[in-house]
């Protein structure tokens, strides 16, 4: 099947946001991880959560593109920095700027753009 004639079904967008979730929680357990000392306990447990999170976002990874083109999964994956976003307001207290609401509706825009030229 040509990546031209795969059709991008609401479930695999779905699946792919999901993956795209837990993926960003990689920047959360690395974040946690710089709080603690290099090889401590928490250290440790941090850093092995994101090692697992990262392989089972390569495993579901190989799962999207079957499903749908590389263009479309990879254009969604900057979704990544909104949770990012998310991530940081919610759990780290980090204050939302203007500029990062203006780089969330510009990623929105492009995902929607290319999904939309690819349908």
């Amino acid at each position: 099947m040509a990546e031209t004639d795969k059709k991008i079904k609401v479930k695999d967008l779905l699946f792919l946001h999901a993956i795209l979730f837990i993926y960003s929680l990689a920047s959360v357990c690395s974040k946690m991880a710089a709080g603690y000392d290099f090889f401590t306990k928490g250290f440790l447990f941090y850093y092995g959560l994101v090692l697992v999170i990262l392989v089972v976002y390569a495993l579901l990874w190989q799962q999207v593109l079957k499903r749908m083109p590389l263009t479309v999964a990879f254009a969604n994956k900057a979704v990544v920095i909104i949770w990012g976003i998310v991530w940081g307001m919610t759990l780290f207290g980090e204050s939302l700027r203007p500029g990062m609401v203006a780089g969330s509706v510009i990623i929105i825009a492009g995902i929607c753009l290319v999904v939309s030229d690819d349908a």
